[in-house]
């Protein structure tokens, strides 16, 4: 049996700090033909844009016992699936037709080196001939499992 996200065992399922079932999801999509470097920084890329957009997935600011504080991050699990070209483009397309908020990180965007240059990469290709290597989504769990149809978590 493949592991999926629903099937997925391990001490993260046990834990009581993840007992709790959010009526959201945050998945990243990722191409699996990707290097390791890659699958990094395109995940980083992806879920920084999600945060911006939806203020409300971000919880409260951090604090040590020496009273050191730290920046807040998202209030849910982020989940890291994978899958072909085929199923990114798919997955894509899924989540256009839903209206999900959406960030996304093309080929073109390992050649670029600012922030003004990707957006220009991005810009210069239409929507279906976008070379994906990258996709995040957030939105109903349900409709995010719809628009992940195909993908596989990532080991």
């Amino acid at each position: 049996m493949q592991t999926t996200y629903k099937t997925r065992a391990g001490p993260d399922r046990q834990s009581p700090c993840m007992s709790t079932r959010f009526d959201t999801k945050i998945a990243v999509l990722l191409r699996e033909d990707l290097e390791p470097w890659q699958r990094l920084n395109v995940t980083a890329f992806l879920v920084s844009g999600l945060g911006t957009q939806l203020p409300e997935l971000i919880g409260a600011p951090y604090e040590d016992a020496d009273d050191v504080p730290y920046l807040p991050m998202f209030r849910q699990p982020v989940l890291v699936f994978q899958g072909t070209k085929e199923v990114l483009k798919a997955a894509h397309a899924r989540a256009l037709t839903r209206a999900l908020p959406r960030a996304v990180f093309t080929s073109d965007l390992f050649a670029t080196g600012h922030d003004e240059a990707n957006r220009a990469a991005v810009r210069a290709v239409g929507t279906a001939d976008l070379d994906l290597v990258g996709l995040s989504v957030h939105g109903p769990r349900n409709a995010v499992d719809k628009v992940l149809k195909g993908a596989r978590m990532h080991p």
